[in-house]
């Protein structure tokens, strides 16, 4: 059975893939007819993505479903290695040519996605 998991796992850096505004629009529809009080949607902007995605050995995101400090839902993003663990700590060469550690991103402070404009979209 692992090696069958071996042959077949992809890699993370592939996890993912375009679906189209049809079945998107679906699937969103799906999450709200049957969670119809939740959270919708979260924004997040690109400098903190890439920052991320510039880590050192990062494939890939996790984003963690979380309750900030205001008791509002939002999101915990952290890079993830080819291997798809969290990347808390990396190895890096300073500007002085010394190895150190650096502590990875981790990012928050999503916006709320523009609940109104979902709502125009779809009537709700």
């Amino acid at each position: 059975m692992i090696q069958n998991e071996l042959i077949t796992k992809r890699p993370t850096a592939a996890i993912g893939e375009e679906i189209g505004y049809e079945l998107g629009t679906e699937f969103i529809s799906n999450f709200r007819n049957a969670n119809p009080n939740d959270q919708l949607s979260y924004v997040i902007g690109k400098n903190i993505i890439e920052q991320i995605l510039a880590q050192p050995g990062c494939e890939g995101i996790h984003f963690y479903n979380a309750i900030n400090e205001h008791g509002k839902k939002t999101l915990v993003y952290v890079g993830i290695d080819k291997d798809g663990k969290n990347i808390f700590e990396y190895t890096a060469v300073n500007n002085e040519g010394n190895i150190t550690n650096e502590a990875g991103t981790v990012g928050d402070r999503t916006d709320d996605g523009g609940e109104s404009w979902w709502k125009w979209i779809f009537g709700w």
